[in-house]
């Protein structure tokens, strides 16, 4: 019996973040030290495995509401069935004829949840890679992310840009331009400018997320999606900015300019600030990293925080300091 193992990992936003959904620019790191796991082999019918992840027994109601409190309503089943959902449209759409054998799959992912890191498309991302093997389809790679985006965007209603999605099949560094001059459509999905950057241009780098507190990504955008749409001022002209640092970020990395690099990860978290109505304990984290002497910005929707410090030391007033606030600190793995 084939088995099929793929992963698909954690991401960082660098700088530009969120104006994917916006138009705009944006740099996005791979973090290898988390990773979504889908397995799928031949079965006698489709059949997705219940993991640990979808819980429906719970010692108490205490228990049960502490969990939606931390994970929210929605496990891994719904993105595994809507992805296999949308990879048969695709399919169909292509002129592309699947076999009909049928298939067991399921899912393990040790990516923090609801912290920002793209968790959910991690494992619609590595459910695709499984179906595109046991089927073998070749997707194009430029149009993967628009297919993972619309498992989430179309079949879910959940609020998401591309980067997420761009960062995990390009994996590595990757630049993106989201600008409509980019733009082209294959067999319905929308493809933009994606740019493979060379790691080795990064700084040193950190991630860290809190361990208490978490926050789904569709009550983060979902206010400013709205207030884009009615041409609010402060939300289109901070979308447009952080898309200009993301591009200027782009400049500094191959210039090896870090100090650069630094002032315009800050300056994307402070644009930010100045849009979004922030959690008190989000907002401590990026202060209490930048009081440790690293820059600081949203690594997603909040609940982690990515930035650039300029030696060991610094890293080591890191780690205590963000422990007390609950947080675990890491280095990226990236490559």
């Amino acid at each position: 019996m084939i088995i099929i193992t793929r992963r698909a990992y954690a991401r960082a936003a660098l700088v530009g973040n969120p104006s994917d959904g916006y138009n705009g620019k944006t740099i996005s790191i791979i973090i290898r030290n988390f990773w979504a796991e889908v397995v799928l082999y031949e079965w006698d019918t489709v059949e997705i495995l219940l993991t640990e992840d979808d819980r429906a027994r719970f010692r108490s109601v205490q228990d049960l509401s502490r969990d939606v409190g931390l994970h929210g309503y929605y496990g891994g089943i719904r993105l595994i069935k809507a992805t296999i959902k949308r990879f048969v449209d695709y399919c169909r759409t292509s002129g592309t004829a699947l076999h009909d054998r049928n298939f067991s799959i399921r899912y393990h992912s040790i990516i923090p949840r609801q912290v920002g890191l793209a968790g959910s498309s991690a494992i619609i991302t590595a459910t695709l890679r499984c179906l595109m093997e046991f089927y073998g389809v070749d997707i194009p790679v430029e149009v993967q992310p628009s297919l993972v985006l619309s498992v989430e965007r179309d079949e879910l209603g959940v609020a998401a840009g591309l980067q997420d999605r761009v960062a995990q099949v390009f994996e590595g560094l990757t630049y993106m331009d989201f600008s409509p001059e980019h733009e082209r459509v294959v067999h319905g999905l929308a493809c933009f400018r994606y740019e493979p950057l060379d790691p080795a241009l990064l700084p040193p780098l950190y991630v860290a997320h809190h361990q208490g507190f978490s926050e789904p990504t569709e009550v983060f955008h979902n206010d400013v999606r709205e207030r884009f749409r009615r041409g609010d001022p402060d939300v289109v002209d901070g979308m447009a900015r952080v898309a200009d640092l993301a591009a200027s970020a782009r400049r500094a990395l191959l210039d090896r300019d870090a100090g650069r690099l630094a002032q315009l990860t800050d300056e994307n978290f402070e644009v930010r600030r100045r849009i979004f109505r922030l959690p008190p304990w989000q907002v401590e984290m990026i202060d209490v990293a930048r009081a440790c002497g690293a820059s600081a910005n949203f690594a997603g929707s909040g609940g982690a925080i990515v930035g650039t410090y300029a030696d060991e030391g610094t890293f080591a007033g890191l780690d205590p300091a963000l422990e007390a606030i609950g947080c675990r600190l890491l280095k990226p793995q990236i490559v």
